[in-house]
C-alpha cells in the first residue's frame, strides 16, 4: 500500500473495530436482560427456575443454530445489513416482552392462575426462539469484518479488544437491569392479595436464606412488581440507536472503500472462484478439520462455565447468598469487568508471548478459572459480599481468555474465506452447553441445591483444560504459506 493508503486502512480498521465493538454490546443489552427478569417473574407469576431453565435450554440450542446457519452466509453477504437486521428484530421482540402479560390476557382472557402462566411461559418461549434467531446476525457478520481488517499476525490482540463488547454489553446490561428491578414498577405491599401472591411465590426461592435476607429480598419484590417489564423496554429503545448507529459507521470489507485486501491472507479460493470450489474448501477448513473440532469441544466447556454465571449469577446471589438485586447485578458486572482485562491480556500474551499460538494462553487460563471456581464454591453462605465480588470476579479473569481466543483460533485455521463458517460451527457446539447450564443446572439448584451446580462447574473446567492441552504444537494458521 502507499502510505495514504495506509492511512486511510488504519483509520478504517479502528472505524470497524470499534464500530462492531459498540453494535457487538447492544447485541448483548437485548439478550442478556432475560436473567435479570427472571426474580421478578417468579415473584409475580410463581414460574419456576426449572422452567426458566427449559427456556433457557431451548433458547441456547436456537442461538447455536442460527450463529451456525448466519455463519455460513456471513462468508458471502455484506457484514453491515447483516447486523443491522438482526439488531431490529431483537428490538422489536424486546418490545413485545414487555407487553407479554398484556398480549396473553388479551388472548386467553386470564390474567392469573395456572393456564394464564402456562401461557406465558409459551409466549415467552416463543418470543425468545425468534429473538435468538435475529442475535444469529451479531457474531457472525462482526466475525467477517474483523478478519478481512486485521492481520493473522495481530489478529489475537485485536480481536481480544473487540471481544471485550461481549463483557462491556453484559455490564451494561447487568446495572442497567439491576438498577430497574430495585427501583422501577409498582409497590403491593399494602395490597393483601398480591401480598399473599407474591409471599407464595418466592417461599421456595427464600428457603435457605436468614429471616434478614428472607425479608429483604420478599420486600424488594413486593414494592417492584412489574420492574420487569422495563427491563425490556428500555434495552429494545438503546436497541433501535445501534441499529442506525451500525448503518451509519460500518462498511464491508477493504475493498468497498477503494483499498486492497490485507497482505498474508493468501488462500486457495478467489472472489471468482465457483460455488463448487467453495464447498471444497470449507470441507478441507472446516467440516473435516479436527482442530477446528477440538475447539468446539473445549470451548463447549468454557460456555457451560461462562453461562452458569451469567444466566444463574443473579438469581443465586440472591436467594444463596442474600444480595439485592442490584448488588447481585453489580457483583455479574465486575465478573465482566475483570473478564475484560484478562480477554485483553490473554490476546496480547497469545502474539507477543506464543506467536499467535492463542491455544496456549487458553490451557493456563483453565487452570485459573478450575483455581477460582473452586475457591467460590468453599466459600460459605455468610462469606462478606466483597470477598464474593472478588473471588467471582478473578474467575471472571480467566474464563474471558479463552472465551475470546477460542474464535481466534478458529478464524485463523479456517482463513478469513471461511471464518464465520468455522466460528458457527464452534458457536453452535458451544450453545449446546445450555443443556449443561440452562436446563440441567435449574433442575439441580431446584432439587439438589446449588452445591452440585459448583461441583458440576468444576469438572467441565478440568475437561475444558484437558482439550486445550491437545492443541499445544498446532500451527498458528491455515494461510497458504
Amino acid at each position: 500500500m502507499t502510505p495514504e493508503q495506509t492511512n486511510k486502512f488504519n483509520r478504517w480498521q479502528w472505524r470497524t473495530i470499534i464500530g462492531t465493538m459498540i453494535g457487538y454490546a447492544i447485541f448483548y443489552v437485548v439478550r442478556k436482560n432475560f436473567s435479570f427478569a427472571i426474580p421478578g417473574l417468579t415473584a409475580q407469576y410463581g414460574i419456576t427456575k426449572t422452567a426458566f431453565g427449559i427456556i433457557m435450554t431451548l433458547i441456547g440450542v436456537i442461538y447455536g443454530a442460527s450463529r451456525f446457519v448466519n455463519g455460513i452466509i456471513a462468508d458471502r453477504s455484506n457484514g453491515r445489513w447483516h447486523m443491522a437486521i438482526g439488531l431490529t428484530g431483537s428490538a422489536i421482540v424486546n418490545i413485545l416482552f414487555g407487553f407479554g402479560a398484556i398480549i396473553v390476557t388479551s388472548m386467553t382472557g386470564l390474567s392469573e392462575g395456572p393456564a394464564f402462566v402456562r401461557g406465558l411461559v409459551v409466549f415467552f418461549a416463543v418470543l425468545l426462539i425468534l429473538n435468538n434467531v435475529f442475535q444469529g446476525c451479531g457474531f457472525p457478520p462482526c466475525n467477517r469484518l474483523i478478519t478481512h481488517w486485521v492481520a493473522p499476525s495481530e489478529l489475537a490482540t485485536k480481536m481480544s479488544l473487540w471481544n471485550t463488547s461481549h463483557s462491556v454489553g453484559a455490564f451494561i446490561v447487568s446495572v442497567l437491569c439491576g438498577w430497574l428491578m430495585g427501583h422501577a414498577g409498582t409497590d403491593v405491599s399494602a395490597d393483601p392479595e398480591m401480598r399473599a401472591r407474591v409471599i407464595e411465590n418466592t417461599k421456595d426461592a427464600v428457603a435457605g436464606l436468614s429471616p434478614e435476607k428472607a425479608d429483604a429480598f420478599l420486600n424488594n419484590a413486593l414494592q417492584h412488581v412489574g420492574a420487569w417489564q422495563w427491563a425490556f423496554w428500555v434495552p429494545a429503545i438503546i436497541a433501535i440507536f445501534g441499529v442506525i448507529f451500525i448503518i451509519l459507521t460500518l462498511r464491508d470489507t477493504p475493498k468497498s472503500v477503494g483499498l486492497p485486501e490485507l497482505e498474508g491472507t493468501k488462500t486457495k479460493l478467489d472472489d471468482n472462484d465457483s460455488p463448487a470450489a467453495f464447498k471444497k474448501f470449507l470441507r478441507e477448513k472446516v467440516w473435516f478439520n479436527p482442530i477446528i473440532w477440538i475447539i468446539a469441544i473445549s470451548d463447549f466447556f468454557v460456555y457451560v462455565v461462562r453461562f452458569a454465571v451469567l444466566d444463574w449469577g443473579p438469581t443465586f446471589l440472591q436467594e444463596s447468598r442474600g444480595l439485592s438485586p442490584a448488588m447481585a447485578g453489580w457483583t455479574v458486572a465486575i465478573f465482566e469487568c475483570f473478564g475484560v482485562c484478562g480477554m485483553l491480556l490473554a490476546g496480547w500474551i497469545s502474539d507477543k508471548v506464543f506467536k499467535g499460538r492463542a491455544q496456549r494462553t487458553c490451557l493456563f487460563c483453565m487452570l485459573g478459572v478450575i483455581l477460582f471456581v473452586t475457591a467460590f464454591f468453599l466459600l460459605p453462605e455468610k462469606t462478606n459480599p466483597v470477598i464474593l465480588l472478588i473471588i467471582l470476579a478473578c474467575a471472571g479473569f480467566f474464563i474471558y481468555g479463552p472465551q475470546a481466543l477460542c474464535g481466534i483460533i478458529a478464524s485463523q485455521q479456517a482463513t478469513n474465506r471461511a471464518a464465520s463458517t468455522a466460528n458457527g460451527l464452534i458457536g453452535m457446539i458451544c450453545y449446546l452447553s445450555v443443556l449443561v447450564s440452562g436446563w440441567g443446572f435449574g433442575f439441580v439448584s431446584d432439587n439438589f441445591g446449588w452445591k452440585w451446580v459448583f461441583v458440576t462447574m468444576i469438572i467441565v473446567s478440568i475437561l475444558g483444560f484437558f482439550g486445550f492441552a491437545l492443541l499445544w504444537n498446532t500451527a498458528r494458521d491455515g494461510y497458504d504459506k
